[in-house]
């Protein structure tokens, strides 16, 4: 089974290796993007990236036009682009592919319209709200052939991809035994977030819950990545309601606990935490290594006397640190997905699959067992 894994996590560093290094050849034609709905606040990642070469915005739908107006402004692209029925926008601007920036309820209804079209699609974390809307979403994908993909930030990370290369690769830190994964801040609303984005993050139905979704969702993707997509033996999961007059309708604090036949994963996703973090702490029978951000690390092994502190930059791990270079890149053929990398659709089945089963737990009081 380690062979396996290592086997299986080494092909995909080569794979991300060869695709990395293709960025600097000569450019293909650029893809046609539209983006498909504007209210997450992640919507900078795309409208606010830097000319690469590979995309060519094409058309935007989104029916809140006072938003529309706001962004164009900001992001400088013409409110010509803007229409507000998805449909009518796919049919007469013919994108080769879509970019999902709504609330995660509606991915299922972006992918049911481009699907059919052979249009490819990106969705941000996570892949849906439920199990129901991921298995639809996957048999739309899988029946019309097109590419679906989920981003998060920490796939960009190259801590992250150091970290799997160590303990898959390197065998670092020996037998897996104990993922703790942390990953929050002090609350949507506290941080700033536009009340267009505030309304569906913190509805049940629209983000399928609080915390637990918003931020559970990395650290059920990490491991199902880690573990090379090991089925887990039950989730147990315990949420609070420490601010219900900011938060009204959803958790803002969740702990979850993964088990799996030789390890174990705790994710702690909070709305609480007096400070943003994203870090991950990966322990073995032999060693351990601490992702304290994007490049920053800590590493402890067997034949190691103290701890050791290191900073690992995209060029040394070669790692996308722009999801939408990946996208292209998946789109024209120069990359392989791995079947349970970060992004792909395999991997984020089972995070809905691992979140659904915590929000059961949590209401509940009592482990899920996973068949």
């Amino acid at each position: 089974m380690k062979k396996q894994l290592r086997n299986a996590l080494l092909f995909s560093l080569i794979i991300l290796s060869i695709g990395f290094q293709t960025l600097a050849k000569s450019p293909q034609k650029p893809i046609r993007l539209a983006v498909a709905g504007m209210t997450h606040g992640h919507i900078s990642f795309i409208l606010g990236r830097a000319d690469k070469g590979d995309f060519e915005l094409v058309g935007v739908f989104e029916p809140n036009q006072e938003l529309v107006a706001k962004l164009a402004k900001r992001y400088k692209f013409p409110e010509n682009l803007a229409y507000k029925n998805l449909e009518e926008m796919l049919d007469k601007v013919k994108p080769d592919a879509v970019v999902a920036f709504g609330s995660i309820f509606e991915h299922l209804a972006v992918v049911e319209t481009c699907a059919p079209r052979g249009i490819h699609v990106m969705v941000e974390k996570p892949l849906a709200v439920n199990m129901k809307h991921a298995d639809r979403m996957a048999e739309l994908a899988r029946k019309y052939k097109i590419h679906l993909l989920t981003d998060y930030e920490t796939s960009w990370y190259p801590s992250t991809a150091q970290s799997f290369k160590m303990v898959n690769e390197e065998q670092f830190v020996g037998t897996l035994r104990k993922v703790v994964i942390h990953d929050g801040h002090q609350g949507p609303k506290e941080i700033g977030c536009d009340p267009v984005f505030l309304e569906w993050l913190t509805d049940p139905i629209l983000n399928g819950g609080g915390a637990i979704v918003d931020f559970g969702c990395y650290g059920a993707n990490l491991m199902t990545a880690l573990t090379n997509g090991e089925k887990p033996v039950s989730v147990t999961a315990v949420t609070r309601h420490f601010k219900p007059d900011v938060y009204p309708k959803v958790d803002d604090e969740a702990t979850i606990v993964v088990s799996y036949p030789g390890s174990q994963c705790i994710i702690q996703a909070s709305w609480n935490w007096p400070f943003g973090r994203k870090d991950m702490e990966i322990y073995g029978d032999e060693g351990y290594i601490v992702a304290v951000n994007n490049k920053e690390m800590r590493t402890r092994g067997k034949d190691m006397a103290a701890e050791k502190a290191l900073t690992v930059t995209a060029s040394e791990i070669a790692v996308y640190e722009d999801p939408f270079c990946y996208f292209a890149d998946v789109i024209w053929g120069k990359i392989a997905e791995p079947k349970y990398g970060l992004y792909s659709l395999e991997n984020n089945l089972l995070v809905v699959k691992i979140l659904d089963a915590a929000r059961i737990s949590a209401k509940s009081g009592r482990s899920v067992p996973l068949k």
